[in-house]
């Protein structure tokens, strides 16, 4: 455990622990999008982290599927994010904006415009979503053409632009958990016959041009990516090439010199040996439900070099200290998840 309190050069910047805080959707942010001083303290309270990746962040109306998610692409979200990331640096910290299209997963009554969802084919999920009137079927995406491939990359690009004008240390593009980028990768939810689908290249090539969009926009050192493969989330089946696809996403990733790889870990182990000695720069892992006496063995192992925590990170402000310590966490309030004010945020109990 010893070795999460050493530091770590991650791009240009060296972190003093190997703990970050995992994206997490909280959705306390006001109705078009823009960041509160409450998301501001949130985040500030966990600046003792070596790393902070914040929610998701949608870049575009379009790219949102919740309510009362983030943005980053007005004045407004940068002024508001401007506030989150002052907080954090004059506490320590440093913090990455996690920005995230939604693809098919939405619904227009989360959307501000009510928008229609778009996504790389017209192939609905099999799952509702929470809504403002409750409960409904996720409905059938509209496929994307091509001119909304590369609007949605120029969004991206706009959006990490944002993001380094707000402050933000850096940020880490969503390529996972059933969203837009991983939607691109899985044969059930691309049926693509044009350069975006059927080839393992051709359902990873939006991807990589997104992050490669991104990294030119704010620079390589200021820009992650975060992958989950085979995971189920969002509906979606890799299939038998998933393994194969990641390999070479994960290589192709890595000749854009990025400054991290963020895993979240499904069991394949023999994938994720695989991944780390593909990935030369800094590799974040999540292993979800990690129990507390595993919490460092990563690290200790060399199969990463920073280790990534949700909820126990969410009801514990001062987490590296707690387990520095070996000291009791306190209980997650898991119904305070989303939505809200401070209850289950920002009234959590710190160590005396």
């Amino acid at each position: 455990m010893s070795t999460l309190f050493t530091p770590v050069q991650t791009g240009n910047y060296n972190l003093k622990n190997r703990i970050v805080m995992a994206p997490m959707t909280r959705s306390r942010a006001n109705d078009d999008g823009t960041p509160t001083a409450l998301n501001a303290k949130y985040y500030a309270q966990r600046a003792t982290l070596g790393l902070i990746i914040t929610e998701a962040t949608q870049p575009s109306d379009i790219g949102q599927g919740n309510v009362n998610t983030p943005g980053i692409y007005t004045a407004a979200h940068v002024l508001g994010w401007s506030k989150v990331t002052s907080a954090v640096h004059a506490a320590g910290g440093r913090l990455f904006i996690q920005i995230m299209h939604v693809g098919r997963m939405s619904h227009p009554e989360n959307v501000v415009g009510n928008l229609h969802s778009i996504a790389p084919s017209a192939i609905a999920p099999k799952l509702q979503l929470h809504t403002p009137s409750g409960m409904k079927d996720v409905p059938p995406p509209r496929e994307m053409t091509l001119q909304d491939i590369k609007n949605t990359i120029a969004e991206f690009r706009h959006a990490a632009r944002c993001a380094i004008e707000a402050g933000a240390d850096g940020v880490e593009v969503h390529g996972a958990n059933g969203y837009l980028l991983q939607q691109f990768f899985a044969p059930n939810a691309n049926t693509r016959t044009d350069a975006y689908g059927g080839t393992i290249e051709n359902r990873a090539r939006f991807a990589l041009e997104v992050a490669a969009a991104v990294a030119d926009e704010i620079g390589r050192e200021r820009t992650g990516f975060r992958v989950s493969p085979g995971g189920l989330l969002g509906d979606l089946d890799e299939g038998n090439e998933g393994p194969e696809l990641y390999r070479y996403l994960v290589g192709e990733l890595d000749k854009l010199g990025l400054a991290f790889l963020d895993v979240m870990h499904w069991g394949n182990e023999e994938l994720l040996k695989d991944l780390r000695k593909i990935w030369h720069q800094t590799l974040i892992l999540n292993r979800p439900g990690r129990p507390r006496e595993l919490i460092g063995a990563d690290v200790a192992a060399g199969l990463a070099d920073m280790e990534s925590y949700g909820s126990a990170i969410l009801a514990n402000p001062d987490f590296a200290h707690r387990v520095q310590l070996n000291a009791q966490f306190n209980e997650v309030q898991k119904e305070t998840f989303f939505g809200g004010n401070e209850k289950g945020y920002t009234d959590y109990p710190v160590m005396a």
